[in-house]
């Protein structure tokens, strides 16, 4: 293998040939090759540069802000991009505007956020492929889905609690996947804490759980 980084012309220089075999013998460029694999070439083990390098190939930074959690008095009727509203008693009155930072996110976290905007970039946005790319961003966490709610509109459905970096690309980013002119919405079901029936085997009974409220939901984007 050496000697095909000779060319035919000192093919059969005894000096260079055995320059070659002699760096070769010493030099072994597996475990390099091993390491860039790992660090750079596979997403799924990229590491700091390497998932840099990744950003800049789907198009998608660093930074991203993520929403400081306003949990207010309200009622069920109030307009769903208002902050998260609570019955009486659970809730203080709404006091301004929640604070939003801008992080520089871990590579865990933006692992995610480019595998979201990867598979955005190639996903035709139909209903199939938009369940597989949610059982693929979040495996084993629960059931997560898209609905077709009609007038151009769908809803991602998440029926589990996401972490807040984790809203935060669904909400803020502007990586998550959208048929063309059409609205997206996410909305979190805290389902061991809501009320339901026993027919679906995982909501609480009466008096151990809230109903589910629709308040929650926010434009995906």
């Amino acid at each position: 293998m050496p000697h095909k980084t000779i060319i035919s012309q000192y093919a059969n220089s005894p000096t260079l040939v055995q320059l070659v075999d002699f760096a070769e013998q010493s030099v072994d460029p597996s475990p390099a090759l091993d390491m860039f694999y790992d660090f750079v070439w596979n997403v799924l083990t990229a590491q700091g540069f390497g998932l840099d390098i990744w950003g800049k190939i789907v198009n998608i930074g660093r930074l991203l802000n993520i929403p400081g959690t306003a949990f207010t008095l309200g009622y069920s009727e109030a307009n769903p991009s208002t902050p998260m509203l609570q019955p009486f008693g659970q809730a203080p009155f709404y006091n301004g505007p929640a604070a939003s930072t801008v992080y520089r996110l871990e590579d865990d976290a933006y692992r995610l956020l480019i595998l979201t905007k990867a598979l955005t970039n190639i996903s035709d946005c139909t209903a199939p492929n938009l369940n597989r790319l949610l059982q693929v961003l979040f495996p084993g966490r629960g059931r997560t889905y898209v609905q077709d709610t009609g007038q151009m509109q769908m809803r991602y459905v998440f029926e589990f609690v996401l972490a807040p970096y984790e809203w935060a690309i669904v909400t803020q980013s502007g990586a998550i996947a959208r048929p063309a002119a059409v609205q997206a919405q996410a909305i979190q079901v805290d389902v061991p804490n809501t009320f339901g029936f026993a027919e679906a085997g995982v909501y609480q009974p009466f008096g151990q759980g809230v109903f589910f409220s629709s308040t929650g939901l926010v434009n995906a984007a």
